[in-house]
Formats: C-alpha cells, sequence, structure tokens
C-alpha cells in the first residue's frame, strides 16, 4: 500500500514515527511537505513574501506523482485549513484515496473533523497502533463496520464508526526508530536533529495539549509518561552521529530532566558514546545543581525552560503550574553556574492575570537573568482547559470558539490575537521589548529598561527593538539556534529561486556514511494485524 504523508511549516517526529512503522510493516511512504517560507504557521508570518515564496504546488505535485492509496495528515489547528485544502484537491486529483487525519487538532474534535466530506478517517491520540491496523484493514477488504481503536470512520451511506480508546504505548522500545530519510530532501540533518527520548508530561497546564490528551483513553490503567531505554537512545544517536554528524541534537521532549537515575546514566553515556553538542526542555520543579553538572559534563548547550507567569498564585490556580519564582532564579543560576545557556519562555494575555504579574516577570529576570526571554501571546486551541477560562472571563465569545475549532482566525504567537483587550496592548508590548532586551545588554544597564518608555514609543522604536534583540544580537552572540533557522530559511530561499529558474540544486541534508538502523521486526500480536 502506497503512504503518503502531506505537512507544512516543520519537521513533525510523529510522522518520522509512522513512517518507519508503516516501512517495517511493509508499506509504501512518501512525503509531501511546504516550507511555507514566511508563513509557518507558528511563529513567522509576513504576507507578502508568503505570497512570493508559495510552495503549496510542490505539495500537490508530490501526491500526483506517488499516486497514494492513503493521504495522511498530522493536524494542528494552525494548520487545518491548510490540509483540508490539500485534501480537498488531492480528492480531485485521486477520488479514490482514502484521507486520515490525526494530530492534537482532530483528537480535541474528531466528530467536528469527521464531518468534513474531505476527510474519511480520523485517528483519535496516539496513532502508533491504530495507523498499521487501519492500512491493514484497507488491505484486507477495506473499512466495513468493524471497529479499530482509537479510530472514528464514516461508512459510504454516513454511519460513523468508532473503535474503543486505547491507552497508551508504554512500550517505546518496541518501536523503531524514527524515519528521518523522509525528511532528508528538505530539513538539513546534518546541522540539526530532532529526537524524542520520552512521551508524556507530568503536568496539566491549562494553555497546553497535554491538559486533555493525557485522559483521552478509556483504560486509565495505562501511564501517560514512557521513556526509552538509554540503550535504544544511544542506537539511534550512534547511527545519526555516522550518518549526519550533526552540530545539534535537540531532544523535544516535554520535559527531559524527570528521571533523575535514567537522566544520569544516560549523561555518563551520551558524552562517552555520542558527544554532540544538545539542548533539552527542563522544568524547574525537578531542577537541582547535580542535574545541572550531569547535563554540562554530558555536552548540554542549551535548555528550554518553561516560566510563563511569575504570579505565583495565579500561576497555580489558574495555569496549574506549581513552580515559586526562587526555584526559577535558582534553576536559571545553577545552569548558568555551568555554562549552559538558559532560554525562557514567558506568556502574555493569560485570561484573568493582573497585569502588574508583568513587573513580577521584570523583576524576577533582573534578579536572575537566563541567556534568551522568548515572550509569546497566549493562543488558545481546542479541548484545553483554558478556553473554559476563557469563555467565563468573557474574553472570548461562543463565536470565537467555533471559529478556533475550525481553525479559523489564527494569528502567530509572537503577535497579539484581537482577544488582547487594546488598552493592555501598549503595556504588553512595552515588556516584552524590556523582556526580550534585557538579557542581550550590560548588567548595569537592564534595571533603566523602562517599559513606560517602550509602551509610550512609536511603534517603529518597538519593533526595531525587537528585530535587534530577536536577530541582530542574538546572531551577534553566536547562538547556535538562531544560526541554524537562519541557515535553514537561506537555504530554502535559495532553493525556491532555482527551482523557478529550473536550476538543479541538492537536498538540504548532507550525508556523510550510508549507515542506516538496524532492521526491527513488528510484533504482529501486539499490534493487533492480521497481514497476508
Amino acid at each position: 500500500m502506497v503512504v503518503t504523508f502531506a505537512t507544512v511549516g516543520f519537521e513533525s517526529l510523529g510522522i518520522s514515527q509512522l513512517s518507519a512503522i508503516l516501512k517495517r510493516e511493509g508499506h509504501e511512504v512518501h512525503l509531501a511537505f511546504s516550507v511555507s517560507l514566511f508563513h509557518d504557521r507558528d511563529h513567522l508570518h509576513v504576507p507578502f513574501l508568503a505570497r512570493m515564496f508559495d510552495d503549496r504546488q510542490r505539495v500537490i505535485d508530490k501526491i500526483r506523482e506517488t499516486q497514494p492509496d492513503v493521504l495522511a495528515f498530522s493536524v494542528l489547528t494552525a494548520t487545518y485549513q491548510w490540509a483540508l485544502s490539500i485534501a480537498r484537491e488531492a480528492k480531485s486529483l485521486r477520488p479514490g484515496v482514502k484521507v486520515i487525519f490525526g494530530g492534537v487538532h482532530p483528537s480535541a474534535l474528531p466528530d467536528r473533523v469527521i464531518d468534513q466530506p474531505e476527510v474519511d478517517i480520523v485517528v483519535i491520540g496516539e496513532a502508533d497502533l491504530a495507523f498499521p491496523r487501519i492500512c491493514a484493514a484497507l488491505e484486507n477488504g477495506g473499512l466495513t463496520g468493524q471497529e479499530i481503536s482509537n479510530t472514528l470512520y464514516k461508512l459510504p451511506d454516513g454511519t460513523r464508526v468508532r473503535g474503543p480508546q486505547d491507552g497508551f504505548v508504554m512500550d517505546l522500545d518496541s518501536l523503531p526508530h524514527y524515519d528521518k530519510a523522509i525528511w532528508e530532501e528538505y530539513v538539513p540533518q546534518h546541522d540539526s536533529y530532532l529526537t524524542m527520548a520520552s512521551r508524556g508530561c507530568p503536568y496539566r497546564c491549562t494553555f497546553c495539549f497535554n491538559s486533555f490528551f493525557a485522559n483521552l483513553p478509556g483504560d486509565k490503567k495505562t501511564g501517560y509518561i514512557r521513556q526509552r531505554s538509554v540503550d535504544h537512545v544511544m542506537e539511534e544517536l550512534r547511527v545519526v552521529k555516522a550518518r549526519y554528524r550533526p552540530r545539534l541534537i535537540r531532544f523535544y521532549d516535554d520535559v527531559f530532566i524527570i528521571n533523575k537515575p535514567w537522566l544520569k546514566e544516560f549523561c555518563e553515556r551520551y558524552g562517552e558514546e555520542i558527544g554532540l553538542p544538545f539542548q533539552v526542555e527542563i522544568h524547574a520543579n525537578y531542577m537541582s545543581e547535580d542535574i545541572a553538572r550531569m547535563l554540562a559534563e554530558a555536552g548540554c548547550v542549551q535548555v528550554d525552560l518553561g516560566v510563563q507567569s511569575a504570579n505565583e498564585s495565579f500561576k497555580r490556580r489558574v495555569v496549574k503550574r506549581s513552580e515559586k519564582n526562587d526555584k526559577v532564579a535558582e534553576s536559571i543560576a545553577w545552569l548558568k553556574k555551568y555554562h549552559i545557556h538558559v532560554r525562557a519562555h514567558h506568556l502574555f494575555g493569560l485570561p484573568g492575570e493582573p497585569l502588574e504579574s508583568q513587573e513580577m516577570a521584570r523583576q524576577l529576570f533582573l534578579r536572575s537573568t537566563p541567556g534568551m526571554i522568548d515572550t509569546y501571546f497566549v493562543m488558545f486551541y481546542p479541548g484545553t482547559e483554558i478556553v473554559g477560562q476563557a469563555l467565563a472571563s468573557g474574553r472570548i465569545t461562543a463565536a470565537d470558539v467555533e471559529k478556533m475549532n475550525d481553525g479559523l482566525e489564527l494569528t502567530v504567537f509572537l503577535r497579539p490575537n484581537r482577544t488582547i483587550q487594546p488598552e493592555h496592548l501598549p503595556i504588553y508590548r512595552g515588556y516584552q521589548v524590556v523582556l526580550k532586551l534585557m538579557p542581550q545588554v550590560p548588567a548595569w544597564l537592564r534595571p533603566h529598561l523602562d517599559p513606560k518608555f517602550f509602551s509610550k514609543a512609536p511603534p517603529f522604536v518597538s519593533n526595531l527593538a525587537l528585530f535587534c534583540a530577536d536577530v541582530v544580537f542574538s546572531l551577534g552572540r553566536l547562538s547556535v539556534s538562531h544560526i541554524l533557522y537562519a541557515k535553514y530559511n537561506l537555504y530554502h530561499i535559495w532553493r525556491h529561486i532555482c527551482e523557478r529558474m529550473g536550476w538543479p540544486v541538492r537536498g538540504a541534508t548532507r550525508i556523510r556514511i550510508d549507515r542506516r538502523f538496524p532492521p526491527t521486526v513488528a510484533p504482529p500480536k501486539a499490534l493487533g494485524l492480521n497481514r497476508q
């Protein structure tokens, strides 16, 4: 069976995992990828440049070329309308293709998504077991009313069939390593290699998909936080080092440091067996000086630390985050002691948060300044608890929720959305500029950065300051993540020009040694497959 994944904006580990599983089952897998320069549905949106570098047709051409039996999408709310438009055109090109929607957005709204005429099947929750079962059923007579776990589909007469919601896969070592070959053409694996050593998060922050995703299974006996063995991770990274020798390994785990015995073994072996710079995401409540030292000795060069708000009582009550400001400051100090770059995350516009919370954040970061402060405006997503909070407070209306559920009127995290009260926008903007500049200026100057000045300054002054903080200072300090992001975009700008001119262009990834992962044998009984 031929399966083509279509996606936009960024590399998806979910697609990499499913591709590896399907290839292990003997299916032919392809990728139709839109880089979508200047409109990545996350951070960046410059409309006139996005139109100039639009590569949507590349996705359609790939679908036409591969002639898939199954066209699959891993869908976020921000990519939902894009996915529907691609599915619609694919159906006109190949009427018999089965379209599968999975990911966070369909998992939150399965019945709404299956209503769409372009969508045949919805996978709810993790798809590691459901997807190969769907493909096996399609090969062996089709979907004719049988129930498949974590799956909702519709019959030709419109009848909906939904299987039970199974628990999460507990043994992550039973899954094959991520298939990165499908990304090599467009994502430079030799620059930055993305992976995960665990799944799940111990927290249920109200703005995060984990607040509902963890509760999807009907069987509550299975856990949500799962880790691969250190052996399994090392096996992957030894191949990655030989094949690509990337400049940076990026671990995308929700909280990388959650299991200290596992972390100790990982750090000891990583430094000896891999020895490449890496970055992780952490939580202050799990941080200690011992962990900072272990990470540094293993080669960790950057951590991402979610702070979100410095108003402790509000954060605990509304956001469901329990870390104290003293613990945040202590964590930053430990990491800086061991020369690990700290990138802190801060949110503006949380429903019901007092404006004075922003001054609390400024004081916190003055006391312990990280290497970078990323600021974001809160976004509302289906299924998350914060949507109910925003409705109750009047921040959003029922009509807003309807548009959100359809993936409409979204903006990017770096810009305020229209639910922010207009009189608060200048205040947020002032603090945004100050927090962005704070790590980039000398310590003696930081207390003198005045949010009121930037709140009252003309917009071009604030925008120039933000540009300097995000681009000029970061690149000037040789920030690895900023340099690799700039390099990625420059490559695709050049590639787009070459393709328009009909010039040959090499793939994005430089392969050093053609080494591949050792074959893994699928456990048919565990997957419930019956392939002839």
